[in-house]
């Protein structure tokens, strides 16, 4: 131990909102942790999903096969999984909340809530969580399991950049910081939550956080439900609010000329055509999180409707 000496960053309040569950510094880790520490040999993985998972099955030497996910996010799925197979199901913008039913169908289910941060874990479900989807953090995830295994800390200081860059200056400046950090999670191994990122998610107000998400996400609803394809409901601490609409791609890059910018989520989905495609061309996330007001999602949706009557 050092004594004396310039200060350190500050330690916060300690009130995560999961500190009961292990955590992670990411959540393609906390698959790793699952496939580990449950012996799993084969996952079976929506098409419609981020291209790391199944990168992480490659690395941990887990084989996996592709299955279709319907129009209402549900997996269309028909076999009996064998002993060290499991089901690997999404919970798309947390609109998948029948994962009691589905756990009774399937028995051996992985749970991603990485889209529903604020929807709990059920006991005996595998359920994962990103803190980074949803909070200013350099990493971390959270993992509820029966199933334990032992991994050494991670530490976060050089993720940083791009979260302190933004904070004070525009995100346009500290892109291609945040664009070079998103490549290092790739190889990143299995590690325990930093000190770093349990200090900061122990600081956060989570209920004004919520109560945020969910009164932007019902303002939307109300201006848009009636133009979206897809059903959606109101769900606790919603992670953007899914629009369902053709040339979702055109819409996306006239928005981003005018400072909206809309995530591009899965391109990878793209190589296997038919709805995987389909919703990751033309799904728009639009952006209800903490940081914005009821203002901003009238600007933005006053800007969207502009563009959909220009693409028609």
């Amino acid at each position: 131990m050092e004594i004396g000496g310039y200060f350190e960053f500050e330690n916060l309040i300690h009130n995560e909102y999961y500190s009961d569950l292990i955590a992670l510094n990411t959540a393609r880790n906390a698959v790793a942790y699952l496939i580990k520490a449950n012996g799993i040999k084969k996952l079976y993985l929506p098409k419609y999903l981020c291209d790391s998972v199944y990168k992480v099955c490659e690395r941990e030497d887990c084989a996996y096969e592709f299955y279709e996910v319907g129009d209402d996010f549900q997996p269309i799925f028909d076999k009996s999984l064998c002993d060290n197979e499991w089901l690997y199901i999404v919970n798309y913008y947390g609109q998948v909340t029948n994962e009691r039913a589905l756990k009774e169908k399937y028995i051996r289910i992985i749970f991603d809530n990485v889209q529903a941060f604020f929807q709990k874990p059920i006991e005996g479900i595998d359920t994962l969580y990103s803190c980074r989807k949803f909070f200013g953090v350099p990493d971390g995830s959270y993992l509820s399991t029966d199933c334990k295994i032992d991994v050494e800390q991670d530490i976060s200081k050089d993720r940083m950049t791009h979260i302190l860059g933004r904070y004070e200056c525009s995100a346009s400046e500290f892109y291609k910081s945040y664009v070079d950090n998103e490549e290092t999670y790739y190889n990143l191994p299995i590690r325990e939550m930093s000190k770093l990122t349990h200090n900061i998610l122990g600081a956060i107000d989570y209920e004004t956080v919520k109560r945020k998400r969910e009164e932007n996400f019902k303002y939307i609803l109300g201006r848009l439900q009636h133009i979206n394809g897809i059903e959606v409901e109101e769900v606790a601490g919603p992670f953007a609010y899914p629009l369902y609409i053709s040339d979702g791609l055109e819409i996306k890059k006239r928005l981003a000329k005018k400072g909206i910018f809309i995530a591009s989520l899965w391109p990878a989905a793209y190589k296997f055509g038919g709805l995987a495609k389909d919703f990751s061309e033309n799904i728009l996330p639009l952006p209800c999180d903490q940081r914005y007001t009821l203002k901003h999602m009238e600007l933005m949706i006053d800007q969207l409707e502009i563009e959909i009557k220009q693409v028609k």
